[in-house]
This record gives C-alpha cells, sequence and structure tokens, in this order.
C-alpha cells in the first residue's frame, strides 16, 4: 500500500496554511512569522501547534481559535489551492492500494483533495491525525491507516514531506520517501528528510512509480 501525506505532497498547501496560521496568531497578539509557522509546524497537527505555542508564550488562545484558523484556512483553499506539479499523472500510474494520512482535519483532506481534482484516486481511504492518540512524529497515523486497511506495516510506503511525518512513518516500520517537489521546501530539506529516516528521496512526482517499484524490489 502506498500512504501519502496531504500537505505539501498531493496539493501545494504549506506556504498557504503557514501565512494564513500567521495572521491568525497576530490577531491575538502573538507575534509568529509564516517562516516560524512553517519550520517548527510543517507536518504536524494544528493542535498540537496551538499547544505548543500557548506553552511558549504563556498566552491562552481564545477557544474557538482552532476553528477560526481552519476555517480562515479553507476558505484560502478554495481559490488558490493547486494540486502539486504531475500528481495526476503519479496516481494514474501507481497500481494498487493507495490511501491519504494526514495531520489536518478530515474536512480540509477532502476539501485539498476535491480542489485539486484528485478525490477520486483516494475516496474513501482518508484518514486523520484527530483519529488517532498522538500525530506526527508518532507513528500512530499510519498504524491507524494500515490496521484500517488490512496491510501489514512492512508493506506500506508512505509519501512524506516533512521530517515529522518521515520520523512517523520510519517508526511505524514502513518505508518513507520524501518529497521535496513543494515550493515550501527549502535546500536543506532532502538532507532532512534523510536524517528523519527516509530511503530515496525525489523532487518531481514523475519518478514517484520508478522510486516505488525499486523500493519494493520489483
Amino acid at each position: 500500500m502506498i500512504i501519502f501525506d496531504c500537505n505539501g505532497v498531493l496539493v501545494d498547501s504549506e506556504p498557504i496554511a503557514a501565512v494564513v496560521a500567521a495572521q491568525e496568531f497576530h490577531r491575538v497578539g502573538i507575534r509568529i512569522t509564516p517562516e516560524v509557522v512553517a519550520r517548527f509546524f510543517t507536518g504536524r497537527r494544528p493542535a498540537d501547534m496551538f499547544a505548543e505555542v500557548e506553552a511558549a508564550t504563556g498566552q491562552t488562545l481564545p477557544a474557538n481559535f482552532p476553528e477560526i484558523v481552519s476555517q480562515a484556512i479553507l476558505r484560502r483553499f478554495r481559490t488558490e489551492l493547486r494540486p502539486t506539479a504531475h500528481v495526476k499523472h503519479a496516481l494514474t500510474w501507481i497500481r494498487g492500494l493507495k490511501c491519504v494520512a494526514s495531520s489536518s482535519s478530515l474536512d480540509r483532506v477532502r476539501l485539498s483533495l476535491e480542489t485539486a481534482g484528485i478525490m477520486q484516486f483516494f475516496e474513501p481511504n482518508l484518514f486523520s491525525a484527530s483519529q488517532v492518540a498522538h500525530g506526527k512524529p508518532a507513528p500512530d497515523l499510519f498504524l491507524h491507516a494500515a490496521r484500517t486497511m488490512n496491510v501489514m506495516p512492512r508493506d506500506c510506503i508512505v509519501v512524506e514531506d516533512s521530517p515529522a511525518g518521515v520520523a512517523a512513518a520510519y517508526a511505524a516500520g514502513m518505508r518513507p520517501i520524501g518529497f521535496v517537489g513543494g515550493s515550501h521546501a527549502n535546500p536543506h530539506l532532502g538532507t532532512q528528510l534523510t536524517q528523519a529516516g527516509a530511503q530515496a528521496v525525489i523532487v518531481d512526482m514523475r519518478a514517484l512509480k520508478s522510486t516505488i517499484v525499486a523500493l519494493r524490489g520489483f
């Protein structure tokens, strides 16, 4: 089975989400830049981000803050979100079971896939870190997806763009592929993904099929 992260892998969403989150933090008096959001929270659950910001600043966020951020991101996604370059090509040629396992809510995952025009490759096999006790870099989400799909972890390949996501896949006993083709990727991301456990790193989705074949050994 091939497990895909959503943000930064299937859709080029990370820069949008980081800007929106930073803007909403500013509205409640917390000065965080999009660069800081991207550096520390890419690939992680929004709930974990909010908890860590509260702990670091000593400021309690409004009770409805998660919903405000979520709705602001979804509004931007509806008009600005685009699929990752060549992802439809890759998905068309990859055979066998596929699913999405994202740190985002299921509503955000569905909107992302629908807006990008790639929902047909995955529905109904969508999983969110809101369904498990611990988000990435813990392995809970990937193990939950594998159990639900009745696939052994060792038979799963995971496509991830963040060190947290790669670390989660590695901890789950799966084989991670790092993707560095998103617009948020920096020159150091490939090295960071390899250090987190990625067994291969690609910059172009057109290389995904051959990379999967190589990892499977056939």
